[in-house]
């Protein structure tokens, strides 16, 4: 097995001296940039119809070089990592600087914070327990109940290294695990059938989210939410007031809200919030951050793609706009500081600003008030997929576990419930903030100009006022 301690440049053999002459050549002129180099293996294994359907083993490498001068970005890569792909990237991003001698930016400051472990979580279990641990799932859940008719679980693993190299001479490095257990059931009663799923992960080993407690519960809660849907009746259409539940409904606000906090749209002026820094922009008590200094979160980074050290950087602070989510270009092109926020998928991909872990700070009120508030409404307490306009902040959500409120009271499951609305306006439509925060547990990846991070979310209870349900009724 690879060590979590060797340099990649070792690794492929390269002379530390050409290479850093080559990254000055190609650098030369340029405002900032960066080798990025990437060794990174990956293990999924699906269970599905009673049997072992895939299992995919995967080794990739690379690098990737980038130069930026003002607005312009030179990139190249390549899966060899050679002296001769290296002299070729050179030569590619050196169109991409001043007429003149530039002056390099400065590195990223310094962090000796971990924020996970190194362990590798492929090598442990094997293949033959991964596969067994599936074999479990299945039978539990379609002991669970009668009406449980298909039954898919899936474990996937990732290990990844990355170095980071900049002209002036100073690494970074990183060595990032990250897992995910999910399942999926469907389930049936005469010719009706519905779904559920529930799935969790973080940046660690396996060994915690194999233990029998742990997994029996994300089976638990997806059969549950597959008969609730059975019970569902068609969800009801109009203008009603929402309460949406804590952990991952918080989704909707790192789609509607969070991509419209980074700084590249931003900087371009393509965003809903663009120009309103200082400004309200969200009801009092509307506190959201983004945070990838959390331990082992699947959204966490040591340091960033660029080798910035992640932040906890508040965005909305008590409804006032105070802050962006900042890359070293954009950051540096706005006159502010770099907040950790610089990822890429791949060596393949330039990073930009993105996500971590982003969420809204808990309020004050008991969720159960927050219910008994509503006369008539929609309690949305989980979300599937969604669409969002960054520009207007327009967007609509599938609610995938949602029920009537009645007289301050949950009653029946619905099903085909949309939320529809404008994101930067259903700020201002918060009118209560239970004290409940929660982070999702584990699933989340963020796609934004065709490239997908692993991010987390979450949130409090909230009641929004006044929002536009799609339904079926």
């Amino acid at each position: 097995m690879t060590s979590s301690t060797a340099s990649l440049i070792d690794r492929a053999g390269l002379d530390r001296a050409q290479v850093d002459a080559e990254l000055a050549r190609g650098l030369d002129g340029a405002d900032d940039g960066e080798l990025f180099l990437e060794y990174r293996q990956s293990e999924v294994l699906v269970f599905d119809n009673e049997r072992l359907k895939q299992a995919t083993y995967d080794t990739a490498q690379g690098f990737g070089l980038r130069a930026v001068k003002d607005e312009a970005v030179g990139y190249a890569h390549a899966s060899e990592i050679s002296e001769t792909a290296l002299t070729r990237a050179a030569d590619a991003v050196r169109a991409v600087k001043g007429g003149y001698s530039g002056t390099y930016a400065d590195p990223p400051p310094r962090s000796n914070v971990r924020l996970y472990g190194d362990e590798n979580p492929l090598a442990a279990p094997g293949f033959d327990a991964k596969v067994k641990l599936l074999e479990e799932i299945n039978a539990y859940a379609r002991a669970k109940d009668p009406r449980v008719r298909q039954v898919s679980a899936s474990v996937a693993g990732t290990w990844q290294m990355v170095e980071i190299i900049r002209a002036d001479g100073q690494t970074y490095r990183d060595v990032r695990p990250l897992v995910r257990v999910h399942v999926s059931i469907v389930a049936g009663e005469g010719s009706r059938q519905e779904s559920g799923s529930h799935g969790y992960g973080g940046r660690e080993g396996f060994q915690r989210f194999i233990e029998t407690t742990n997994w029996r519960d994300a089976v638990d809660q997806a059969v549950r939410q597959a008969l609730i849907n059975l019970e569902a009746v068609p969800a009801p259409a109009g203008e009603m007031d929402v309460v949406l539940g804590p952990g991952w409904p918080g989704v909707m606000l790192h789609e509607a809200v969070g991509h419209g906090l980074e700084g590249d749209f931003n900087r371009k002026k393509t965003s809903a919030f663009a120009g309103l820094m200082g400004q309200r922009v969200a009801a009092e008590g509307v506190t959201v951050v983004d945070d990838g200094t959390m331990a082992a979160r699947r959204g966490s980074l040591s340091i960033d793609d660029e080798g910035t050290p992640t932040n906890r950087t508040v965005l909305i602070e008590d409804g006032i706009l105070v802050g962006y989510m900042q890359d070293r270009q954009n950051a540096r092109l706005m006159g502010m500081q770099p907040t950790g926020n610089g990822r890429r998928e791949s060596y393949a991909h330039v990073p930009m600003p993105r996500m971590t872990n982003t969420y809204m700070l808990a309020g004050s009120q008991d969720p159960r008030e927050i219910l008994a508030s509503v006369r008539n409404g929609v309690y949305a307490v989980n979300f599937g997929g969604g669409q969002v306009d960054i520009t207007s902040g327009k967007y609509v959500f599938q609610c995938t576990e949602a029920y009537k409120i009645e007289n301050g009271k949950v009653t029946a499951p619905i099903k085909g419930a949309m939320l529809i609305g404008n994101g930067p306006t259903d700020l201002h439509r918060i009118s209560m903030i239970g004290n409940d925060l929660a982070l999702d547990t584990g699933i989340g990846t963020c796609g934004k100009n065709g490239q997908g991070v692993p991010v987390g979310v979450g949130q409090p209870t909230l009641r929004m006022d006044k929002i536009t349900i799609g339904g079926t009724a």
